[in-house]
C-alpha cells in the first residue's frame, strides 16, 4: 500500500472516535463555537441514537443550517430531499423533466414532505469534526458511513 495513503487511513479511527465523542448539537438554534465559513469538516445528523446521514462541507457553519432551511432547496438540502422521496414513495431519480427534483418541489403533497423533512432535519443531533484535508475528509466521510451504517449514505453515482 502507498505509503501516503496508509497514513491517511490511520489517521481515520482517531477522527471518527472524535466525531462521536462530540456532545451534539442542533441547528435550530446553531450554537456559538461552531466554526465560521472557511472550517472544512465532516458532519453526522442522527436522531437520537439512530445515526443516519454523513456528509463533508468545506463551509461547515452554513451547510449546517442549509440541511434545515426552510428556504433551501433539493440543491442545498439534500438529505431532506432524500427524506421527502422516501415519505412520499417517489426513490427512483429521473433525468426527464417529468418526475425530475425541480418539479417534485412545485408539487404540493411532495413540498409539504420536502417542508417536513427540513423540519426534522433542524431537529436533529448533529456532530461534526473539522478535517482541512480534501483527501482526508473524503475517506473520513466513507469511513463514518460504512462504520455506523448510516441509511441515507449510499454513495451511489447519479
Amino acid at each position: 500500500m502507498d505509503d501516503s495513503f496508509r497514513d491517511a487511513v490511520e489517521a481515520l479511527d482517531p477522527s471518527f472516535r472524535r466525531l462521536i465523542a462530540m456532545d451534539p448539537v442542533t441547528a435550530h438554534p446553531l450554537p456559538r463555537g461552531i466554526p465560521e465559513r472557511r472550517a472544512r469538516g465532516v458532519y453526522l445528523f442522527s436522531e437520537g441514537e439512530q445515526h443516519l446521514y454523513v456528509g463533508r462541507t468545506n463551509r461547515l457553519r452554513p451547510r449546517l443550517l442549509e440541511h434545515g432551511r426552510p428556504s433551501s432547496g433539493h440543491d442545498s438540502a439534500p438529505f431532506a430531499f432524500r427524506l421527502a422521496r422516501e415519505k412520499t414513495g417517489i426513490t427512483t431519480a429521473t433525468y426527464q423533466t417529468k418526475g425530475s427534483r425541480r418539479e417534485l418541489e412545485a408539487d404540493p403533497p411532495f413540498a409539504e414532505s420536502f417542508t417536513d423533512a427540513k423540519q426534522r432535519v433542524r431537529a436533529m443531533n448533529i456532530r461534526f469534526v473539522e478535517q482541512p484535508d480534501p483527501v482526508s475528509q473524503a475517506l473520513l466521510e466513507i469511513y463514518v458511513a460504512v462504520a455506523l451504517g448510516t441509511p441515507y449514505n449510499d454513495f451511489d453515482t447519479h
